[in-house]
């Protein structure tokens, strides 16, 4: 990937293994929630620039209290 022309084009999209809870009822999943207080360990690099990886990652581990996500359908 070359780099982006300006800063303001940083993009970084990775993924790492988190805890999560699925409540299944009928066998069909009806919620699922994320633990956001997982500590990011051994992160890779799906999309974007893995250059900005390590600065992605402070940013998202600044310990702001975030609480745990839940998606519901």
């Amino acid at each position: 990937m070359d780099k982006p022309v300006s800063a303001a084009n940083r993009h970084v999209v990775f993924s790492y293994l988190v805890p999560v809870h699925v409540e299944v009822e009928d066998g069909v999943v009806v919620r699922v929630t994320v633990i956001d207080e997982t500590p990011i360990r051994n992160p890779q690099c799906v999309e974007g620039y893995p250059a900005y990886l390590a600065e992605a990652l402070a940013a998202a581990e600044d310990v702001q209290p975030w609480p745990s996500w839940q998606f519901g359908y």
